[in-house]
């Protein structure tokens, strides 16, 4: 990109778009505000000027027409317009159909596009495109020489990042707040959904990670890299669908989103997806209709895979009766091996894999809630079978009676200074909840016996 002050940016729009579409020289770039780098709903950042023709070409030709000149932003945009190119559809065409992404001037607002890396940027976060390690070697080209040698050090003990994740480090030199690093996923054909998933959640983890630490402003570069053999186009159809669906619900908490392209292949690219996702007025909304992929993925921009959808459907009337009620077809009239059919259908074993696993657990809940019902003292001191009937309220008391006269009897202080149970208030219904101390419980060293007795006393108690 130029250098330039500034001054001479906020001066004139369409001289921002034309510097910031510029690469690098070298050198020392000075830092670039948000206010400078060109906004996508910007006037000058469109092919042609809104009107009520029939068609953008036609509205372009009126204007040569009646002497006018092509916007300054063929300056920024030096390849043909994206909605009215031979490669797409007409109007009305197509898949046709109410538009999935409508226009929303508030999502525009907030949508940018630079021309070159983010490293200079003034933002809040910048993304860097890393492997799982976070090596210097396989980030973003530039980074680490912009940002000096405490983002290596960082990142070299951060513990790393997995695939489609997200980390936050600190930007060092750069004129932004933060670096946030993610690992774009290896393409292959055949796991085609799996790396565009994985995509996706890559920059809705960067979002996320945004607005999780109260920053408002990221630059995000093109996180699949050509090592991992990505396909661009598709890839900027998963990079500006999953921004967009992220704006949709979160845009009261993100003040701007910068799309950084470094080669004129990605910025044509870019320029000519943009308008698909981000309409910016109802012409190129309904355009858009009809160029839009068949699969844009769902409210978070992922691809839907119908087999793997959970359906849960609830039984119609009667079927439990009619299932109940129906007759077995068995597939021999008579004899013997009839009847061995028919033992087969039978059979306990059988009988119990098809029953109503609700209903089992159910049964299973009944008996436990009636083996625990009271508080079985004899369970505690290790009497009786565990299955044995609970004991009746009188049988209860009276046990109980015998155990506090014991209790008050003894002098359980060593029990008492091994600080295993504490009475730590009581519950809704004025009952005592008592607090154990696992770590104090020494088995080894401790009388059961008289453990026990200091329990009924600090529960009386």
């Amino acid at each position: 990109m130029l250098h330039r002050s500034p001054a001479d940016a906020t001066a004139s729009v369409p001289g921002a778009a034309a510097a910031s579409m510029a690469p690098g020289v070298g050198g020392v770039e000075p830092a670039v505000t948000l206010d400078q780098v060109p906004r996508w709903s910007d006037p000058d950042q469109r092919l042609y000027a809104p009107s009520s023709s029939s068609s953008p070409t036609a509205g372009r030709a009126a204007a040569g027409r009646d002497g006018g000149s092509e916007p300054a932003a063929s300056a920024f945009l030096s390849f043909s317009d994206p909605l009215t190119g031979d490669d797409g559809g007409t109007p009305g065409g197509g898949r046709g159909g109410a538009s999935r992404f409508p226009v929303d001037h508030e999502i525009n607002s907030r949508i940018y596009i630079w021309r070159g890396h983010p490293w200079n940027l003034e933002v809040d976060a910048v993304v860097n495109s890393t492997n799982e390690s976070l090596d210097e070697s396989h980030s973003s080209p530039g980074l680490h020489a912009a940002a000096g040698s405490g983002l290596a050090e960082e990142c070299s003990t951060s513990g790393g990042c997995r695939t489609g994740m997200a980390k936050m480090t600190n930007a060092y030199d750069l004129p932004a707040r933060k670096v946030i690093h993610t690992v774009g996923p290896k393409y292959a054909v055949k796991y085609h959904t799996a790396a565009e998933n994985a995509l996706s959640h890559c920059y809705r983890s960067c979002l996320e990670l945004l607005i999780e630490n109260g920053l408002e402003s990221i630059a995000m570069g093109c996180i699949y890299t050509e090592a991992k053999n990505y396909p661009r186009e598709p890839a900027a159809h998963v990079a500006i669908r999953t921004v967009r669906r992220f704006l949709e619900k979160q845009k009261s908490k993100i003040a701007g989103v910068v799309f950084c392209t470094i080669s004129s292949s990605d910025t044509e690219i870019y320029k000519r997806l943009l308008p698909l996702y981000f309409p910016r007025d109802r012409q190129e909304e309904e355009i858009a209709v009809s160029k839009l992929p068949a699969d844009v993925g769902d409210e978070n921009g992922e691809t839907v895979i119908d087999e793997r959808k959970i359906r849960i459907r609830p039984l119609p009337a009667g079927a439990v009766e009619k299932t109940a009620t129906t007759p077995i077809d068995l597939p021999f009239d008579s004899g013997v091996a009839s009847k061995r059919v028919l033992d087969s259908y039978l059979d306990p074993s059988f009988m119990s894999l098809i029953k109503d696993p609700d209903l089992r657990r159910k049964e299973q809940w009944e008996k436990s809630a009636q083996a625990q019902k009271g508080f079985n003292y004899a369970k505690l001191l290790g009497y009786g079978d565990l299955g044995c009937p609970s004991l009746s309220a009188a049988e209860e008391y009276s046990l109980h009676s015998r155990y506090l006269a014991k209790a008050i009897s003894l002098n359980l202080s060593e029990i008492a200074e091994m600080k295993i149970i504490y009475r730590g208030g009581v519950d809704s219904e004025g009952r005592p909840v008592m607090v154990v101390v696992g770590a104090h419980f020494l088995l080894r060293c401790l009388d059961l016996e008289r453990f026990v007795l200091h329990v009924v006393k600090v529960i009386t108690n």
